[in-house]
């Protein structure tokens, strides 16, 4: 058994109209969802399902509860797609005018920024609350959870377009054994 904890107003995304996200789920990974609308909390039964599923049954929920919507968090369940999710608090602690600014940097100007991380690293991004989530590939979650920490951190905008313009040539030319030993 594995429990999540999502905002309740991610609940009936979860679900989905007439059940039909929590089935595909369960049909999927093997796993049972079981879920407490009051409270936000989700049980994972995995007796029934082989423990890798489990784990991505788990990341999925975790990831549409940081905000993805079921069609973005599907791709956790492809082999080596990874899910990890990064606390803003981290970077500034509790103050909330800080935490909007630096959400604002990673957003850009109408979604800019996030529009560019996204495309030059291929990783999908979703800001939610006080957390900023990342699925993607290895190596694509790693571009962007370094070009965002990056951003959480102070440098520049440009610097970032920098390195994820660097990464991008480098994904194309370089050996796909190259990422796993960075």
């Amino acid at each position: 058994m594995m429990y999540v904890k999502i905002p309740k107003s991610r609940i009936g995304v979860l679900i989905g109209k007439k059940g039909e996200v929590k089935k595909k789920v369960e049909s999927i990974s093997g796993v049972k969802l079981i879920v407490d609308s009051r409270y936000g909390d989700v049980t994972i039964d995995d007796r029934d399902a082989n423990a890798y599923m489990a784990m991505k049954a788990k990341e999925f929920v975790e990831a549409v509860g940081n905000g993805f919507s079921p069609d973005r968090a599907w791709r956790i369940f492809k082999e080596d797609v990874y899910f990890e999710e990064i606390d803003i608090r981290d970077f500034v602690g509790k103050k909330e005018n800080r935490i909007r600014v630096l959400k604002g940097r990673i957003i850009g100007k109408n979604g800019k920024t996030r529009r560019i991380i996204e495309e030059l690293s291929g990783a999908d991004i979703s800001l939610y609350g006080n957390t900023i989530a990342i699925i993607g590939e290895y190596y694509q979650l790693e571009t962007a959870k370094k070009a965002i920490e990056m951003l959480l951190r102070g440098s520049k905008h440009a610097t970032i377009y920098g390195y994820l313009e660097k990464r991008r040539r480098d994904m194309k030319y370089l050996p796909f054994d190259y990422y796993y030993l960075q």
